[in-house]
């Protein structure tokens, strides 16, 4: 979904931006969908309405149509406010959705601002803040533009977002000079900062949603699907009193001493309920699993019991309520079981079937395309020349996305050609829900990845702070998002599980799931420079984690030694023997 919002202060003219955008863009052919954040009680009804009568009837939701339009209103009563990206699911699909309000979030804007106000700009401090539209001339290293040219405004968005081609360079533009070279190989331009880990996912979490439909299907065939709506039990668990034990039954409690309870002919078993009701002072014979009949609340154990055949004898005291289960004891009717998002496991269908559940409600496979780049690589088992090597990448990457329980789509090897490559997106983002390529994420002169994604507008975050992994491309094509990895097997890895597994979590229709880690005692010692986050290949050894010898992001051998990774703060730090570290199951990824 392609998201920009309008911010600003009260006052300072970024509902009359947010007007006269939505007015242009859509003008120009463009769908448009609004979101406005209110800091105040508001009410979209009126007293005496049909309508606002229901809501102080104590109505939950009021769904309110007509011909011209449909409003849906929602009752919170104390609940907490949903975030954002909650509430963008809840809309249809469109070109684009502007959002008024919700400075914190970590969706792009651009800023509004009135110099009458008096108020200073948010923008200096605030880099999700693109650009500011004012009536006056502040000076800011981000584009600005007076608050009513609309025109230009508009094109800075949809470039922004994608829904336009950006600008080429003007022809007389200066020359640019290399940028100075640092003591690794991870120079940026002049002035550009590295992404942080955390930021990154936090732009990833918050910018996605669910891509794939919903489908009903039988339960027996949904283990590791996503569930796509909460359910309720249709049924108690147990849906009535019964005996825990196999014993006799009576009504209790029973008093310190010996008690003797005369037998009421017949037996109650699982399946074969006993018909009639069990008098006072009288026991009966029942078995595990049997509802308790009118009459029985309690259960002797039978080994606590001895009996003629005519009555029973046996030790108290013994409690009301003894070896029986309460109906709905463990699940009450009507109550929520699963909620919407979750994967779903062998111990979830049989609660679920428990529960009164045949059918599910599911979200669609989602279909995970992975593709390989580069005139050098060649499929596994196949000739190699000179200069050549095997593919290791895609078979990595497509088995990775069967263990996650998507739907791995194999899109081959594409050249390093442009047209070619370009060609191969098109095809793919009709086969494909997303994609996840290696090789070409970078800024080379044969990285066409990255300059295809530039080309169309779409690329967000590539330069992140973490290692392995530097060329990292996140963007989109044709609205199919696409993770650009790293062409080295070790960085294309990590980035995929670090990135691209939560994000496409979330696309399927799950819950963002953030990796377990453990606090373990280093089983080495290592010396980390400021400025980013790392990864290193590590396995658990008698009790301590030991990494792989060398850091390096070819040597795949590592990969298949490793268990896990031991992640590094993006700080500086000195790690001697012993020291606590955090370490990472490969199984915490889901691999």
């Amino acid at each position: 979904m392609r998201l920009y919002g309008v911010t600003g202060w009260k006052n300072s003219g970024k509902t009359g931006l947010m007007e006269r955008l939505v007015s242009e863009i859509t003008g120009r052919g463009f769908t448009v969908s609004t979101v406005k954040h209110a800091h105040h009680s508001f009410d979209v009804d009126q007293p005496g309405k049909d309508s606002h009568r229901h809501r102080e009837a104590g109505a939950a939701q009021v769904l309110l149509a007509s011909r011209n339009r449909v409003a849906l209103m929602t009752e919170l009563r104390g609940a907490s406010e949903p975030p954002l990206e909650a509430l963008l699911t809840q809309l249809a699909p469109c070109d684009l959705v502007l959002v008024e309000g919700y400075k914190r979030d970590r969706h792009p804007k651009i800023e509004a601002q009135r110099a009458a106000t008096g108020q200073p700009l948010i923008a200096p401090g605030d880099p999700t803040i693109r650009a500011v539209a004012s009536d006056a001339a502040p000076a800011l290293d981000r584009p600005v533009f007076h608050l009513d040219d609309t025109a230009a405004i508009a094109d800075f968005i949809l470039r922004e977002v994608g829904l336009v081609a950006q600008e080429a360079p003007a022809a007389d533009a200066a020359p640019l000079a290399p940028p100075p070279l640092s003591n690794d190989c991870f120079a940026l331009p002049a002035g550009v900062d590295w992404v942080p880990v955390e930021d990154a996912l936090a732009h990833l979490r918050a910018n996605l949603r669910p891509v794939v439909g919903i489908e009903q299907q039988p339960l027996e065939a949904a283990e590791g699907r996503i569930l796509a709506q909460d359910l309720t039990a249709r049924r108690a668990n147990p849906p009535q009193a019964n005996s825990a034990v196999d014993g006799y039954g009576f009504a209790g409690p029973l008093p310190a001493g010996v008690a003797r309870l005369p037998l009421v002919e017949g037996r109650a078993a699982a399946g074969v309920p006993f018909a009639g009701a069990v008098p006072p002072g009288h026991a009966l014979r029942i078995l595990t699993g049997a509802a308790l009949p009118e009459g029985v609340d309690s259960v002797a154990l039978q080994e606590d019991v001895t009996t003629d055949g005519r009555q029973i004898a046996l030790n108290g005291p013994l409690k009301r309520g003894a070896n029986a289960r309460r109906a709905g004891e463990d699940v009450a009717e009507g109550a929520t079981v699963l909620r919407a998002g979750r994967p779903l496991t062998p111990a979830d269908l049989a609660l679920l079937a428990a529960v009164g559940h045949g059918t599910l409600p599911l979200r669609r496979r989602l279909r995970l395309g992975v593709l390989s780049t580069g005139d050098e690589i060649r499929p596994p088992g196949a000739a190699a020349g000179g200069g050549q090597i095997f593919d290791a990448n895609r078979p990595m990457l497509l088995a990775l996305a069967r263990r996650w329980g998507v739907e791995a789509v194999d899109l081959g090897i594409a050249p390093d050609d442009r047209a070619a490559l370009r060609a191969r997106l098109d095809d793919a983002a009709g086969r494909a829900d997303v994609l996840l390529t290696s090789g070409g994420a970078s800024a080379g002169d044969e990285d066409h990845m990255s300059a295809l994604l530039r080309e169309a507008g779409a690329m967000q975050l590539w330069r992140i702070a973490v290692k392995p992994g530097r060329p990292l491309a996140l963007g989109t094509w044709h609205g199919v998002p696409v993770f650009g990895l790293p062409g080295n097997p070790v960085a294309a890895l990590v980035c995929a599980l670090i990135f691209a597994r939560p994000a496409v979590a979330l696309l399927a229709g799950g819950d963002w799931p953030a990796p377990q880690s453990f606090e373990v005692p280093a089983g080495f010692a290592k010396r980390k420079k400021p400025g980013r986050r790392e990864s290193l290949r590590a396995r658990m050894r008698e009790g301590r984690a030991e990494v792989f010898g060398s850091e390096g992001s070819g040597r795949i051998s590592g990969l298949s030694w490793a268990e896990g990774l031991v992640e590094l703060p993006d700080g500086a730090a000195e790690i001697a023997v012993g020291d606590p570290v955090r370490f990472l199951p490969f199984g915490s990824f889901g691999m």
